[in-house]
């Protein structure tokens, strides 16, 4: 008896099948696309078929939606693409620590970081290299310009 309905309300079951794919896509997070692009194909052939475009029948809505599905991912795939953004993020240093003032308590050099205790954590310490000096000598004043795990990198205070 559903098998009957569906056989002979194609449209419905396209547009329908459509709606569950995209809500699939949508409640589990793939976001691989298949369910999307497949979505939407299906909503595609159900419209055309409410439209008396394309007829109801099993070989005509599957190919149908195959082909629409294809072509729907190929027009959508560069803008999706552009949205997930380009290329690597930008390393993001941002923390509360950056501006963090201290006193050496050794010479470090490019060559030999020192290190320092702060918030009951060995933090290594490094020259960064953006500022202009090789060595800073034991109880010189520096401030931190960025922060990585584990590691401070300074600059003498001017």
């Amino acid at each position: 008896m559903i098998v009957d309905y569906i056989a002979n309300h194609q449209a419905e079951f396209w547009v329908i099948t459509g709606f569950i794919l995209l809500a699939v896509e949508v409640g589990t997070g793939f976001v691989i696309g298949v369910f999307l692009f497949t979505g939407l194909g299906a909503l595609v052939t159900g419209l055309l078929m409410m439209a008396s475009i394309l007829p109801e029948t099993w070989i005509v809505g599957v190919a149908c939606t195959g082909i629409s599905s294809g072509l729907i991912a190929t027009a959508l795939w560069k803008p999706l693409k552009k949205l997930q953004g380009e290329g690597v993020a930008k390393k993001d240093n941002s923390s509360d620590l950056v501006g963090y003032e201290f006193i050496t308590e050794s010479d470090i050099s490019m060559a030999n970081p020192g290190s320092t205790q702060y918030s009951g954590i060995s933090w290594k310490v490094e020259i960064d290299r953006q500022a202009g000096v090789e060595t800073i000598a034991s109880g010189q004043r520096v401030v931190v310009t960025s922060v990585e795990v584990g590691r401070f990198i300074v600059k003498p205070v001017e």
